[in-house]
């Protein structure tokens, strides 16, 4: 019985050796993009700025700023929610982002779990 070689990988080791190169150079520039991406910071506000966050690519929360006039201890639930809003839209910003990067460089290839 004889084994048959796809189209795609004929070409013998030039060709293979040529896609291991690629692959290599696709690891190297993915890592240097995680890298600089985790450090980058990604703000969000909400309530008409009431509310700002600011979180790295790594999805850390590094910094809340709230106004003092949306202070009120008789509507804590109103806060609560500006902060939630401002935390989901800089994560969504986040992923976008990254995404969009990462599809740079794989070429749009879906490679799951990479970010």
């Amino acid at each position: 019985m004889k084994a048959r070689i796809p189209q795609n990988m004929q070409g013998g080791p030039q060709n293979m050796n040529q896609m291991i190169r690629q692959a290599q150079k696709m690891q190297e520039d993915m890592a240097a993009f995680q890298e600089e991406f985790a450090s980058r910071e990604f703000r969000s506000a909400s309530g008409g700025g009431a509310v700002e966050v600011v979180m790295n690519g790594n999805r850390e929360l590094l910094n809340v700023h709230i106004k003092p006039e949306v202070i009120d201890s008789d509507d804590t639930e109103m806060l609560e929610d500006l902060i939630v809003s401002a935390v989901n839209e800089t994560i969504r910003s986040i992923d976008e982002e990254s995404a969009e990067g990462m599809g740079k460089i794989t070429g749009g290839m879906n490679m799951p779990g990479l970010f």
